[in-house]
Order: C-alpha cells, then structure tokens, then sequence
C-alpha cells in the first residue's frame, strides 16, 4: 500500500499527529510519505492506495481556508474507492468541525478506514497511539 498523509499545522499539533500516523502506516508495511499542504502534488494522487488527512480547527469550527481547504478540494475527486481517515487538533469548542469535515468527505465514494482522531491542543500519549493506529489502518 501506497499511504498519503497529508496535514497542515499552524501550531505543531497536527503535525505532532501527523508523524505519528505516518510511523504507524510504515510499521504496518505501507510506503507512507508525509506530506505538508505545499508540499504535495495534486497531479501525483492517483498513485497513492489510500489518505491520512489532517487539519486543525480554525475560526469558527472549520478546516484552515488558505492552504488546507483548497487542496481538500481539489483532491476530493481523487479520493473515490480508497481508504481515508481524518485527524487533527482544536483548541475550543467540542471538535465540530471534525464532524462536518467526516460529514463531507464521506458523503462520497472514499472508504473510511477507521475512526478520526482528534486532540484537544497538544496530543497526549494517548491520542499519538491513536494516531499509530489511524496510520496503521490506513494501511490495510
């Protein structure tokens, strides 16, 4: 499996998540590559088996809009019969946006791979295993 985690972070949060799901698709056997909003290309999509995508809540509950939300968009269509799973971090309210982002990724033709995971400011051990596990199930 070719894994894709692609993440955007403002703070480290979602970053912190985001290698931890990479080292859980790489020690579930996937050839995982990490990638930040900027860094990915979206021509290079079709190559990849499955998704982690990570994204922090911003403003008022709502994917980051200058870099994150725009290539969501564009990669939506990419997306359709392979695996993907959410994660990300907030720092108030409980985790709304989380739910409206799952509510559209999901109205499609992706395959949920597991739970999101999400982390209220810096992620805990816990939530890093988690993450692992995120990583792992996208994997399979």
């Amino acid at each position: 499996m070719k894994i894709a985690v692609i993440y955007w972070s403002g703070t480290g949060n979602t970053e912190a998540m985001a290698n931890a799901v990479l080292e859980g698709a790489k020690d579930a056997g996937a050839d995982a590559q990490l990638f930040t909003c900027s860094d990915f290309n979206l021509g290079t999509a079709d190559s990849f088996d499955g998704f982690a995508l990570g994204c922090p809540a911003m403003g008022a509950e709502e994917l980051e809009d200058s870099e994150f939300l725009p290539l969501y968009n564009d990669l939506k269509s990419s997306l359709a019969g392979k695996k993907v799973a959410l994660f990300g971090s907030y720092g108030w309210g409980g985790g709304e946006w989380m739910k409206l982002w799952e509510a559209d990724c999901f109205t499609g033709a992706p395959v949920k791979a597991c739970e999101s995971v999400i982390s209220e400011e810096a992620p805990s051990d816990d939530v890093l295993a988690q993450c692992k596990e995120l990583g792992a199930a996208v994997s399979k």
